[in-house]
Order: C-alpha cells, then sequence, then structure tokens
C-alpha cells in the first residue's frame, strides 16, 4: 500500500465530504474478506493498516484455551507463551499472516471500496439536493424517450417524466427545454429516483409565483387551482389589502404575467378568478366568463344550485362539462347548474329586477315563500 492513498483519501474528505476514517474502516473490511476468500481462510483476522508508512499487515486473532480444539480460531496456553510469557488463559493472539502477494489484492480492493463509496456519497448528495426541491420546479432538457418515460436531464441526474404526467398537446423531442414539477424524490439501490410532472396543479402554482411578485412576496395568495393539463385551467386569488387587486396582478400589464405562463404551458386557457370565503360569491366567480342569476347553497351537504341565463347555460357548463367541472374542483363544493326557465318551472327561482342576486339557504325556503 502506498502513502499516495493517504492523500488521495484526503482529497476525497476536502472534495466529497467523505471521512477519511470511514474509507479506511471500510477498506479494512473489504480486505477481511478479500482475504478469506482468495486464500481459503476462516482465521478470526485483522488488518491493520498503516497509511503513513504505505504498509498493511493481516493478523490472525487467536483465543487462548487451555484444550485446543479449533487450531485455526485456538492457541493453547504454552504455545502462546512461546511468543510472549505475558500470555494467560482468555487473552487474545494475534499472529501476523499476511501472504506475499496480498498487496495487489489490497490495491484492487481499496480502489473498489473508494470507488463505491465516492459512488455512494454523491448519490447522498444529490438526493439531499433534490428532496429539499420536491413540490419545487425545474428547467430541464429532453434526453430520449422510450413507452413508459420521457427522460429529462436536471444536470447531475436523469429524471424521469411519466406518459401520465405528459401534457396531450406538446411533443418532446431530445434537447427541448421544458419546465418541469418535480412530484416526488425517492431513495433506491440504484441511486437517487426523481419523478416529475408537466399536468400537476403545482407547476402552474409554481410558474405563478415566479411571473407575479405579487404572489412570491405574500401581497396576493394564490388560494386554489383547478386543471385539466393542455386545455383548461383556473385559479382563485386573494389579497388582503383593498388597494390589491389579486386578479388585476395575476393578469398584469396587457395581460403580459398571464400570456408568459399560457406560453410555457403551450395555449392552454387559463381563467384567474377572485377567491371569497362566501361560497356564494366564490361559486359565482368561479363559473367565470358565465353570468349567475343566483347561486343557492346547501351548507349541510356542500352542494349548491346555480341559475344561470337561458342563453348562458351552455357556457355556464362548458365544453363536456368542462367549466362547470374546473368550477367545482376550484371551490370544493359540488355545482348543480341548471337554466332560468328551468328553475321556474321547478319552482326554485323568481325572477327579481336585480341583474344578479345571490342568496344563502334556499333549499330551506318554505314553499309559502316562493308562492
Amino acid at each position: 500500500m502506498s502513502s499516495e492513498l493517504l492523500d488521495a483519501l484526503i482529497l476525497l474528505e476536502k472534495e466529497k465530504g467523505i471521512s477519511k476514517d470511514v474509507i479506511i474502516e471500510a477498506i479494512e473490511a473489504a480486505l477481511i474478506s478479500a482475504y478469506k476468500r482468495n486464500f481459503n481462510q476462516a482465521h478470526n483476522v485483522r488488518v491493520d493498516m498503516n497509511l503513513d508508512k504505505g504498509t498493511m499487515r493481516v493478523f490472525a486473532r487467536k483465543d487462548v484455551v487451555a484444550d485446543v480444539y479449533d487450531p485455526r480460531l485456538e492457541i493453547s496456553v504454552e504455545e502462546a507463551q512461546t511468543i510472549n510469557p505475558n500470555y494467560q488463559l482468555d487473552d487474545v493472539v494475534e499472529i501476523e499472516v499476511t501472504p506475499k502477494d496480498f498487496g495487489r489484492i489490497a490495491a484492487q480492493t481499496a480502489k473498489q471500496v473508494v470507488t463505491q463509496r465516492v459512488r455512494e456519497a454523491e448519490r447522498g448528495v444529490i438526493y439531499s439536493e433534490f428532496s429539499d426541491r420536491e413540490e419545487d420546479i425545474m428547467t430541464g432538457i429532453v434526453q430520449r424517450q422510450d413507452a413508459r418515460f420521457i427522460y429529462v436531464s436536471l444536470g447531475k441526474i436523469e429524471a424521469l417524466l411519466p406518459q401520465t404526467e405528459q401534457m396531450p398537446n406538446e411533443q418532446y423531442k431530445p434537447h427541448d427545454r421544458i419546465k418541469v414539477y418535480i412530484t416526488k424524490v425517492e431513495r433506491t439501490t440504484k441511486g437517487p429516483q426523481i419523478y416529475v410532472s408537466r399536468t400537476h396543479p403545482g407547476l402552474l402554482k409554481r410558474l405563478f409565483e415566479k411571473e407575479v411578485p405579487e404572489i412570491y412576496d405574500g401581497t396576493v395568495e394564490l388560494k386554489s387551482v383547478a386543471r385539466e393539463a393542455g386545455d383548461r385551467s383556473k385559479i382563485s386569488v386573494h389579497s388582503e389589502y383593498d388597494e390589491v387587486d389579486p386578479v388585476g396582478s395575476c393578469v398584469g400589464p396587457k395581460g403580459q404575467r398571464v400570456q408568459a405562463v399560457v406560453n410555457e404551458l403551450k395555449g392552454e386557457k387559463i381563467d384567474i378568478v377572485r377567491w371569497s370565503s362566501d361560497p356564494v360569491e366564490f361559486v359565482a366567480n368561479a363559473l367565470s366568463p358565465s353570468k349567475v342569476l343566483e347561486v343557492m347553497v346547501d351548507e349541510e351537504g356542500k352542494a349548491t344550485t346555480v341559475i344561470v341565463p337561458d342563453y348562458q347555460l351552455s357556457l355556464a357548463i362548458g365544453k363536456r362539462g368542462q367549466n362547470a367541472r374546473l368550477a367545482a374542483k376550484l371551490t370544493g363544493w359540488k355545482i348543480d347548474i341548471k337554466s332560468q326557465s328551468e328553475a321556474e318551472q321547478e319552482g326554485i327561482y323568481v325572477q327579481r329586477h336585480e341583474d344578479m342576486l345571490v342568496s344563502r339557504d334556499a333549499f330551506d325556503v318554505e314553499d309559502d315563500d316562493m308562492e
């Protein structure tokens, strides 16, 4: 063994943060296994490494006993005392058994252990770095694609973009730069495994945080997100400051902020609505761009019945029910949409002079009041 190994271990400790003592301990354990494997020995052995002198020695450890049953593991008191008169019963005698060509095996073993420990340390560093970035977005470069995944380079590691997390309106080609949302970071025997998404609602949230300074600094709060990736999304926003318009902040001057997010998501339509603690107001806002005449709330069932003008019914429901579905996801309330004429026929709505009227607990209205 050369003292160059010591220099290498000191360098590793500085650059990779791997303790020199930990590597030496691992090398010694590996050398014991290598000795027993290569020389068919069953001795209880100890390896002594002196990196300063560049020496390595193997010692067989034997228990001092009165009667020897296994000479590989035991030594008599008389024989032990020929080595050193001070040995007594139950002591342990160490006898050097270093093979002549053990230096070559030791060098190979040391190299393997160091390589393995460096790899483990690098994997640990990568895992620590990316586990802290779960639920965050990163820019990656598409590397390749198979039937199950798109492999996206995040610099130190390749992330997996599963087919279910790919946007239906996007085609991915090698060397494309895309923003991805980190959904999960796992430890595996082959190192950290990172899963990313282009469809997760969190991607939309993080994109708005990057584009809208008011969201980033907390002036505007993004309350909820509902998304059907590649087609349409809704977000609700709120501000505790009366002088701040949360919707206008997200839209930006001439729509630049929301347009930047739309461009990143390849044309996905985004509705920005004002959040409210009042479900009547919130549900009405969530059904934008449809006009709402009345929202009737069943607090117990967390359900609402929404009355809209006849000509607005298809707009309120949306293509394939999308607008109503997204509004329900955004608010967390069940939404049943009825046209004005249908509601009047069922006796649950009476037309009023106001353009828009909303009411709470309308399910509890007595029949007499509806006459």
